[in-house]
């Protein structure tokens, strides 16, 4: 469950689910280098404090369910973690950058990113809706 965090000025709870993929859709997140992006996602979060709920590597993909501070931005995040977490794979395993990804990078562009809440949008929408008739 997704905590309520009190910081010094605001408080906040940002959840997100944030889907990534390899380039080409290469199916190489096996065989030890889904260990790696695995612990480079943790050793991230707990650095720079976000809260992993849920993490999946597929073979081709990446699904993270993660807590945020309001600081930060969903992007920020994802490209962080894509860029730590190509470092590390390309560290141990050198040889995956020059057979698969021609000296590119090891993820795709592109980025899923999704909001996730303890209530709905009706709820939000109704909330608001009613401040004026509390005042």
């Amino acid at each position: 469950m997704l905590e309520l965090i009190h910081a010094k000025h605001s408080v906040h709870r940002i959840g997100l689910h944030i889907v990534w993929c390899t380039k080409y859709r290469h199916h190489v997140l096996k065989a030890g280098i889904d260990i790696v992006v695995k612990q480079t996602i943790g050793e991230a979060c707990s650095a720079y404090g976000w809260k992993c709920h849920a993490l999946e590597v597929m073979s081709d993909h990446v699904h993270l369910f993660v807590q945020i501070k309001h600081t930060d931005s969903a992007a920020d995040v994802a490209k962080t973690l894509k860029s730590l977490t190509a470092l590390a794979v390309f560290h141990r395993f050198p040889k995956l950058k020059g057979s698969k990804f021609w000296g590119s990078g090891l993820w795709s562009d592109g980025t899923y990113y999704g909001s996730v809440g303890s209530v709905s949008q009706d709820t939000v929408r109704r909330y608001i809706d009613e401040q004026k008739a509390k005042t």
